[in-house]
């Protein structure tokens, strides 16, 4: 007999996963359509759950009848890159071309907790095709996926969201510059100084559940690896001036009344390349409002 939660064994066929891709774009299409989180709730979890669902929430409170602007999403030229490992959750990801977003590739990991359960994408991001490290593979073409204490990484997998939140905080060289590390920084810098309105920064880990961190052993000893953060922006007015009206996304998602501030929370879900030693990379970040409150 084959206990599954002990032998080590590939997550899933290729076919199962590329019917698993071919399922999960067909019910986000169906929801992106109807603006209808309920078509695709099956297919989806963790950081990119929380994401589509209230982006659909926002979309039906705003066009009720579905989205004026729907075009459906198509991914093709497909790879999938899937570890053998023993336990649940098994897990795979796919790399595939898309038809939005210009010449990237759109990278989904899919899990489940059991055989009987359907794959559920639980993160989503968008990378540059030059940045996609080469795996390391067996003979038979199965990847390996990195344990989240893993010791032989500049940060393990496991401690990264709560190392990119404090570098968000404070800064510090764990991190090698760019778009979602120094400049991200920066740019909440100037945010934060504008006259007559003061805007605050809470960042924090999420690691937990469906929200916990997934990585692959990478060609040269590194890993790629899938996290989870939530951010909170505060705004606050000054003394007889009030909050930017927010846009009506945003006022889709709010609750109670914008007077002298306005909080928005966010869940952010980045692919990252962690080095045997040096600084991680931050290759891509897809971030959506999840709610705001006003007061």
């Amino acid at each position: 007999m084959v206990h599954g939660e002990r032998e080590v064994l590939p997550a899933t066929t290729r076919a199962e996963a590329a019917e698993a891709l071919r399922e999960f774009t067909a019910a986000y299409n169906a929801a992106d359509k109807a603006y209808d989180s309920s078509l695709d709730a099956d297919h989806t979890t963790g950081a990119l759950a929380a994401i589509d669902a209230a982006r659909l929430k926002a979309g039906r409170v705003n066009n009720p009848r579905g989205n004026p602007g729907h075009a459906p999403l198509k991914l093709t030229d497909a790879r999938f890159t899937i570890p053998k490992k023993a336990g649940w959750p098994r897990w795979f990801l796919a790399d595939a071309a898309g038809n939005k977003g210009g010449d990237v590739r759109w990278l989904l990991v899919f899990t489940r907790d059991g055989l009987d359960e359907t794959w559920e994408a639980a993160y989503l991001t968008l990378v540059a095709p030059d940045d996609l490290p080469e795996f390391r593979t067996d003979r038979d073409g199965w990847a390996e996926a990195v344990p989240a204490d893993a010791g032989d990484l500049a940060v393990p997998p496991g401690e990264l969201s709560e190392e990119y939140t404090a570098y968000l905080k404070d800064g510090g060289d764990a991190f090698a510059e760019g778009p979602h590390t120094s400049a991200w920084r920066t740019l909440r810098e100037k945010k934060s100084t504008r006259p007559g309105l003061a805007t605050q920064y809470i960042d924090e880990p999420v690691t937990n559940g469906d929200y916990a961190p997934l990585a692959l052993r990478t060609e040269d000893g590194g890993a790629l690896v899938f996290f989870t953060t939530r951010h909170f922006e505060k705004q606050t007015a000054a003394a007889g001036a009030s909050v930017p009206t927010p846009n009506k996304s945003v006022l889709a998602l709010t609750t109670g009344e914008i007077r002298q501030s306005l909080t928005m929370e966010f869940v952010s879900n980045e692919v990252a390349l962690a080095p045997a030693e040096g600084e991680v990379e931050i290759l891509g970040r897809i971030q959506g409002l999840t709610s705001a409150k006003g007061e």
